[in-house]
């Protein structure tokens, strides 16, 4: 059996098992352990059977401390287990649906300095964290020196609130935003800007399309293998 641990609940969760019920079939389990440290725990009481593995979704930037400190027993853990239990590659929740590249005409914002800026992050992502050496902008250094907290996380989060405020597309709720993965903020509305143009209406395909681009398909073809 393929079991999917996630720290997220919420829409993070919800986006798991929607990635079950499209991509696997629901061949696989997925559960929440709530938090990194809930994975940790899980994982040092595991017994797995010889035919399980265990992907692990642990949220791991390199500018928090606390989660470099936690990943790093996670790594000497998986590596004891024989291969059963993989780490696979994420930054955060929230970074797979801002590396998303149908992200701004989909959820239709019209917010062009936050569109630059989602731009020059992307472009400055580097060994899991934003490299502020790569970043020339003016208006993006300022938006990321607005932090009160600064960490690559935090900063994925607001951008990622700034084009899904519309309900419909909201990734912060229990659920992911139904026009994630059904019909609805497509051609019937086209005057509604902020319900942006997807150029498929139906839902299973629209979720099977964020599933598949490209930052999100490299980790999830580690649970293909």
């Amino acid at each position: 059996m393929k079991y999917v641990w996630t720290e997220d609940t919420g829409a993070g969760l919800h986006f798991w098992k929607l990635v079950n019920q499209l991509f696997f079939e629901n061949a696989l389990v997925v559960e929440s352990k709530e938090s990194n440290q809930g994975i940790l725990d899980a994982l040092t009481v595991l017994e797995p059977k010889d035919n399980d593995e265990y992907y692990i979704a642990f949220d791991y930037v390199l500018d928090n401390q606390d989660i470099r400190n936690k990943h790093r027993l996670l790594k000497s853990i998986a590596e004891k287990s024989k291969g059963k239990i993989i780490i696979l590659d994420i930054i955060c929740f929230e970074y797979l649906i801002l590396s998303f590249d149908k992200l701004v005409t989909w959820t239709g914002t019209g917010k062009a300095d936050k569109i630059k800026i989602r731009e020059e992050v992307l472009a400055a992502i580097e060994n899991h964290r934003i490299n502020l050496l790569k970043i020339d902008d003016e208006k993006t250094l300022q938006y990321l020196a607005g932090f009160k907290r600064y960490s690559t996380e935090r900063v994925m989060k607001a951008l990622v609130g700034e084009f899904t405020q519309n309900e419909k597309w909201s990734v912060k709720g229990t659920l992911m935003g139904e026009c994630w993965y059904k019909d609805c903020c497509v051609s019937n509305f086209p005057d509604n800007f902020r319900c942006g143009k997807p150029e498929v209406g139906d839902g299973s395909e629209k979720m099977r399309m964020l599933i598949q681009s490209e930052v999100m398909y490299k980790m999830i073809s580690t649970i293909i293998g």
